[in-house]
């Protein structure tokens, strides 16, 4: 393939289709045709030579189709909401509302001075490093995005559009708990916020194993367990929470990168 087009040999083998073409050259051409007009109609035109029962099987699906999508009413367009972008799934919309509402009931519970003995630990402290990841798990998994299949069968369904939820989701998240932390003015940032980092990109890597939304559930479950259930119970700050620990969280969160860089092809069929 050209550096503008692609050749008329390539979208031949590229009809023919089997293994005449490694995978990778053909994710590329794949997302080349989604927005070069010329090589589509390259391809509309070589279908019928190379590939005469795709045609024949297209024209037969037309000809039964057309009438009824002419009499079909066409269904209202519905607009994204204008703060949300268009590559974030729309499931992550009530999700992060979620999230909001447990950082408010947190910001409640820490500001109306609960009783002993978990009065010296802010509940917003025991929340705020998995926040981010329910939020970023909700916008990936695939059983809460209705049009999975479709998003799925996309040439950039891989990590591309995984990052990109990802990014969405701590992009709404992280704010607010920003400023939550600086109302109540007992949670600092670098308590959390790495921390977050890290249990993000470690859900990622585990993600591609076992899947975004068992790996996230699974970490915030040995949060609540080991962490979160303790400290209410105590009070007190949790070792994983004091400042020298900032170091093995900051190494955690580059191992989760490393290993989402290295196993980045592995995300191309998302997993519930």
């Amino acid at each position: 393939m050209s550096a503008e087009h692609a050749s008329a040999g390539l979208i031949g083998a590229y009809l023919r289709g089997g293994s005449d073409l490694p995978a990778d050259t053909v994710w590329a051409l794949e997302a080349h045709l989604e927005g070069c007009a010329p090589c589509r109609g390259l391809l509309a035109t070589a279908v019928p030579a190379a590939a005469p029962d795709v045609a024949a099987l297209v024209d037969s699906v037309r000809a039964a189709l057309g009438p009824q999508l002419d009499a079909a009413r066409p269904a209202p367009v519905r607009r994204p909401l204008a703060w949300r972008p268009a590559w974030a799934a729309p499931a992550v919309v009530p999700w992060l509302l979620t999230a909001l509402a447990v950082v408010l009931l947190a910001l409640a519970l820490d500001s109306s001075g609960p009783p002993d003995p978990h009065g010296q630990v802010s509940p917003l402290l025991l929340v705020a490093p998995v926040l981010p990841l329910c939020a970023a798990a909700a916008a990936w998994a695939p059983g809460l995005d209705p049009a999975h299949e479709l998003t799925a069968a996309t040439p950039r369904s891989g990590l591309p559009l995984l990052l990109r939820r990802t990014a969405a989701a701590l992009a709404a998240v992280v704010p607010v708990l920003l400023a939550a932390g600086a109302l109540t003015g007992e949670m600092a940032a670098a308590q959390w916020l790495l921390p977050s980092l890290a249990f993000t990109t470690t859900a990622l890597a585990l993600g591609s194993v076992v899947g975004v939304g068992r790996a996230a559930a699974a970490l915030v479950a040995v949060w609540a367990a080991a962490v979160a259930a303790p400290v209410w119970a105590t009070g007190r700050l949790p070792f994983v929470l004091r400042p020298e620990q900032l170091p093995g969280w900051a190494l955690l969160f580059a191992l989760g990168a490393a290993t989402v860089f290295a196993r980045r092809r592995a995300y191309a069929a998302p997993r519930t």
